[in-house]
C-alpha cells in the first residue's frame, strides 16, 4: 500500500497538468503514457468483470450487486475519470478521439439504468443480444475506438506503441465478441443437461422455466441456453470479428498483427476457463477458430492487397473483382471450417452452414469499406508499407 508521501508526490506531479485546454494540445510523453496505461487498467478491470459475468449468469439468479458487476463498475469508474480528464484538459487526444471516448462513455452510462429497468420489467433477460445489452457493447465499442485512435495518433514509434496498440485491439475484439459467449456457454450447458447434469442452480432454472411458462425440461434449457438462430454465431463471427482483425492489421501494419490480437484474446479465454470452473462456475466453448481467422487475415494481406487497391482505384476490372472475391471466400470458408472442426473436437455452438454465403458477402463489403475509409483518411503510407511486404 502506498504511503501518504507517495500520494502527495503523485499529486504534486499531476496538479500542474490540471488546466483547461482544447483536444489536440501538445501532451508531454510521461503524461501521455500515464493516461493510456490508465486505460489499460480500466479495460482490464472491465474485461475481468465481463469474463466472470457470463459464467455467473449461467449459474446464479441475477443480482445487480453481483461481484462481476462490481468489478466491471470499478473499470467503468476509472474509464469515466479518464474521460473527464481528457475532456477538461485536452491532453492525450485529438478531437475525433475525444468525441469517440465521450460518446462511448455516455452511451454506456445511459445503457446501465436502462438495463436495470429492463430486468425489473422483464425479469430474466435471457439473451445477451437484448437491446439494453447491445447498448452496453456499443458504448464500449466507441470508447475503445477512441482510445485506439488516441494512442495511434499520439504514441511515438517503437515496440511499446505496437504492443499497446495490439493490447487495445484485443480488448476491442473481446467487446465485439462478448455477446457470442451466450452461445459458447449455452452449448455446453445443453450438453451437461443431456448427460444428466446441470451447471445452473435450481433457483435459476425454476425462475427461467416460470418465465417461459414451461416445466424445467430440455425445451426450456434450449430456450434459455441458445435463444438465437444458429446462423447468428458464425455470421457475426465472420463479419464483425474479422472486421476487427482487418482494422488491427491495417493500423498495426505488420504481418502477424491480426493473429497475435486474436491469440491474445483467445489466450485470455483459455486461462480464465479453468479459473472459473475450478471455483464451480460453468465452462464455455473457447473460440479457438479466431486464431485461424487472424492467420487467414494476415495471409490475405500478403496476396490480396493489390487486388483491393485495384478495386478501390477502379483499375484492373473484372480480374481484380474476382481476385478479391476468391480471397474473401477462402477466408470465410476457412473460418467456417475451423468452427465446424472445433465443434467436433472441443465444442462450439451449432452453426447453419447455409449462412456461409451471407457471411462471405458481409465480410467482403465490410473489408472493402474499412480499407476505403482508411484510404480516404490518409492512411496511404501505411497501406503502401503493407503492399511493399507483398511485392517481390
Amino acid at each position: 500500500m502506498k504511503s501518504p508521501a507517495s500520494f502527495k508526490k503523485a499529486a504534486a506531479w499531476a496538479l500542474p497538468y490540471w488546466t483547461r485546454g482544447q483536444a489536440g494540445r501538445e501532451t508531454p510523453q510521461d503524461l501521455f503514457r500515464v493516461l493510456y496505461f490508465g486505460w489499460l487498467v480500466a479495460l482490464t478491470l472491465k474485461l475481468l468483470g465481463s469474463a466472470w459475468d457470463v459464467s455467473w449468469h449461467f449459474k446464479w439468479l441475477r443480482d445487480d450487486l453481483a461481484p462481476p458487476h462490481l468489478l466491471n463498475s470499478a473499470g467503468t469508474a476509472v474509464a469515466l475519470a479518464l474521460t473527464v480528464i481528457h475532456g477538461y484538459t485536452g491532453y492525450g487526444v485529438d478531437k475525433a478521439a475525444l468525441r469517440l471516448i465521450q460518446w462511448g462513455t455516455g452511451i454506456f452510462l445511459v445503457a446501465v439504468p436502462l438495463d436495470l429497468i429492463n430486468h425489473r420489467v422483464n425479469g430474466l433477460d435471457i439473451t445477451s443480444w437484448s437491446p439494453s445489452h447491445i447498448m452496453l457493447y456499443l458504448g464500449t465499442f466507441f470508447m475503445i475506438a477512441g482510445v485506439i485512435r488516441g494512442w495511434f495518433m499520439g504514441a511515438p514509434p517503437g515496440r511499446e506503441r505496437t504492443v499497446v496498440l495490439g493490447a487495445f485491439f484485443a480488448f476491442f475484439l473481446e467487446n465485439v465478441h462478448f455477446p457470442e459467449q451466450h452461445q459458447e456457454y449455452g452449448t455446453l450447458s445443453i450438453g451437461a443437461w443431456d448427460n444428466h447434469a446441470t451447471y445452473a442452480e435450481p433457483i435459476l432454472l425454476r425462475f427461467a422455466a416460470d418465465q417461459m411458462g414451461r416445466p424445467v425440461d430440455r425445451t426450456m434449457m434450449v430456450g434459455f441456453s441458445l435463444p438465437v438462430p444458429d446462423y447468428l454465431y458464425p455470421v457475426y463471427a465472420v463479419v464483425v470479428g474479422l472486421a476487427v482483425l482487418v482494422v488491427a492489421r491495417l493500423m498495426i501494419g505488420r504481418f502477424g498483427a491480426a493473429t497475435l490480437v486474436a491469440a491474445g484474446y483467445v489466450g485470455f479465454r483459455t486461462v480464465i476457463w479453468p479459473l472459473l470452473t475450478v471455483t464451480g462456475f460453468p465452462p464455455s466453448a473457447v473460440p479457438f477458430f479466431l486464431v485461424v481467422a487472424g492467420l487467414l487475415v494476415d495471409l490475405a494481406f500478403l496476396v490480396r492487397m493489390p487486388y483491393v487497391r485495384a478495386v478501390l482505384g477502379s483499375i484492373g476490372g473484372t480480374a481484380a473483382v474476382y481476385g478479391a472475391l476468391a480471397a474473401q471466400n477462402a477466408i470465410m470458408g476457412g473460418v467456417y471450417g475451423a468452427i465446424k472442426g472445433q465443434e467436433g473436437l472441443l465444442g462450439a455452438p451449432p452453426q447453419a452452414m447455409s449462412s456461409a454465403v451471407w457471411a462471405g458477402l458481409g465480410l467482403l463489403i465490410v473489408w472493402l469499406a474499412v480499407e476505403w475509409i482508411a484510404d480516404k483518411r490518409g492512411h496511404q503510407t501505411m497501406e503502401a508499407r503493407v503492399i511493399a511486404t507483398a511485392t517481390p
